[in-house]
């Protein structure tokens, strides 16, 4: 049994896609105030929307309070992809190491949002981390509603 592996999800939203991506490139510490599942996200080393930045999130994940530090290890304007390597925290207690993708495709008012997680396990008894999927799905939808309201 492999230990490495990669979940991948999808939400349609029906904000816009555009909106979405810099949200998350340029301006994640403004999630707080549109999804109550993350508390802040501060900023460490360089600036919002650059690569090389490192960012911690605080977030509360199965009813307890965590926080993930990451790395911002890729941005793609054109494809409005933005990858975040957990570089400590919460997350790499239970994974060798850990990655999280967010890509958003916008053709008209259909705006798919995918998720990747590329992980690997410390050992085969740990989950995958689909409980981590869920809460960024969630994360998309407060986001969605926030700018739909």
């Amino acid at each position: 049994m492999s230990l490495e592996g990669k979940l991948i999800s999808e939400i349609n939203i029906k904000s816009d896609g555009d909106v979405f991506h810099e949200i998350f490139r340029h301006r994640p510490h403004h999630i707080s105030n549109m999804c109550d599942k993350i508390q802040n996200v501060d900023i460490h080393e360089g600036e919002w929307g650059t690569v090389g930045s490192v960012i911690s999130w605080y977030f509360t994940h199965d009813g307890k309070e965590k926080v993930s530090k990451n790395i911002i290890e890729a941005i793609d304007e054109e494809k409005k992809l933005v990858k975040f390597k957990v570089t400590g925290g919460d997350i790499l207690e239970e994974y060798k190491s850990c990655s999280f993708t967010v890509h958003v495709e916008t053709k008209d008012e259909n705006n798919l949002v995918t998720w990747i997680a590329e992980y690997e396990k410390k050992n085969e008894n740990m989950p995958d981390p689909h409980t981590y999927m869920e809460l960024l799905l969630n994360m998309s939808k407060d986001i969605e509603t926030h700018h739909l309201n």
